[in-house]
């Protein structure tokens, strides 16, 4: 029996996925586990085709393990919803029984697909903004583990050397250089400040003299040679050079990143705003995609980027106001890290930051609103396609 209206949910895996299919009533008429691969994903796309006139597809993952199925759907010309994992689970407390299974995720994520309107669909990507998200992605890898790998060479520093670890700044380059060839206070001693000036020239450090100056006072302060100095001191040697490897790696995807922005038909538009460089606008247009038009209107656009506040009104209680939970944090951090960029170079920016602080807000909820009235100053350059300026162009009369 062919069904005019079907809706085959999608509960995504790496290696499977399964699919249920569900008519208008919500009753199933296919139930399968499918393996990640291109013939099989054909089989199931042919075989949900076979059961009705009109198919919407819904889906809990919007890349990773998901990407050559939603492609597929794409190619096909199939009308595909993204349906958020979280919003599965919560979804799940509305339907029977307690039990988790990957067949019951995807009956949910059919029957969500069927009943809700406000689902995002999946649209064909701009190849330039795939690219971009993901090296975006890759980028805050690299970050997390530079992150990472200074806090633990801070941390075996100071097992040995904690003067010196309170000297440097191992986040510059010079510190890393000084730290892959002398560890501990006595081996610093023994160079003495000309030596390890000489050296550090010898490996392009600037502010060589200084450094080294400042390494031997710290090494004059600790005479003690701490227990297990000797392995320590290696694995200072070894998390200096992974930090210098790691940012040698950022170095060069941000060369990748910016050379591709610059491509991006908006890109003079979204640089022109204070406080969104290169970096900032490539991870807005990886975040959104760079269409407008899917958010429809600049209030939920804020609300994506986690800038708005929503209502928590009951009773007799309104008025009340919370910070979101569902937003992507990505598209917050460009926001609220350009905000704070622009009050230190935007005049118009720093004039409505001071005027928040004067009625009371706190640091963080004025750079928020700021924040939240740049979405809008974007919003209609990009609609407009023309580049920010700080005084408003005047209407010329008709």
């Amino acid at each position: 029996m062919r069904v005019t209206a079907i809706w085959a949910g999608v509960d995504a895996g790496k290696t499977h996925h399964h699919c249920v299919v569900v008519d208008g009533t919500g009753k199933r008429l296919l139930s399968r586990r499918v393996a990640n691969d291109e013939p099989e994903l054909l089989r199931l796309l042919a075989d949900v085709l076979a059961l009705g006139d009109e198919v919407t597809w819904g889906i809990d993952l919007a890349d990773g393990g998901a990407a050559l199925l939603i492609d597929l759907l794409i190619n096909h010309g199939q009308y595909t919803l993204y349906i958020p994992g979280m919003a599965v689970n919560r979804a799940s407390e509305g339907y029977r029984g307690e039990g988790k299974t990957d067949a019951k995720d995807a009956a949910i994520i059919a029957d969500q697909a069927r009943i809700r309107r406000d689902l995002q669909p999946l649209r064909p990507g701009d190849e330039l903004v795939t690219e971009l998200k993901i090296l975006t992605v890759h980028r805050r890898d690299l970050t997390d583990d530079r992150t990472r790998a200074i806090n633990r060479l801070r941390g075996r520093l100071t097992g040995i050397f904690s003067a010196l670890e309170r000297t440097l700044d191992v986040t510059n380059a010079g510190p890393l250089v000084l730290l892959t060839g002398y560890q501990t206070p006595a081996a610093i001693r023994r160079t003495g400040a000309r030596r390890l000036e000489t050296w550090l020239r010898n490996r392009k450090v600037r502010g060589a003299a200084q450094l080294a100056q400042a390494a031997v006072e710290a090494a004059e302060r600790q005479h003690t040679s701490v227990s297990g100095d000797k392995p320590t001191a290696q694995l200072v040697h070894t998390l200096a050079r992974e930090v210098m490897r790691l940012n040698e790696q950022v170095a060069e995807i941000d060369k990748l990143i910016q050379a591709l922005f610059r491509e991006h038909k908006h890109a003079e538009v979204i640089a022109s705003m204070p406080g969104i460089g290169p970096l900032l606008g490539a991870e807005f247009l990886a975040a959104t995609g760079g269409d407008m038009a899917v958010f429809g209107t600049p209030d939920r656009l804020a609300g994506f980027a986690g800038v708005a506040p929503a209502p928590r009104d009951s009773g007799k209680i309104s008025g009340n106001l919370h910070r979101p939970k569902r937003y992507s944090r990505s598209l917050q951090r460009v926001f609220y890290t350009s905000a704070l960029i622009s009050i230190r170079c935007c005049e118009e920016s720093r004039r409505f930051y001071d005027r928040k602080r004067a009625e009371g807000k706190r640091h963080t909820q004025a750079v928020l609103a700021l924040a939240r009235r740049r979405v809008n100053v974007l919003w209609a350059l990009l609609r407009d396609n023309r580049s920010y300026e700080p005084v408003p162009p005047v209407p010329t009369a008709a």
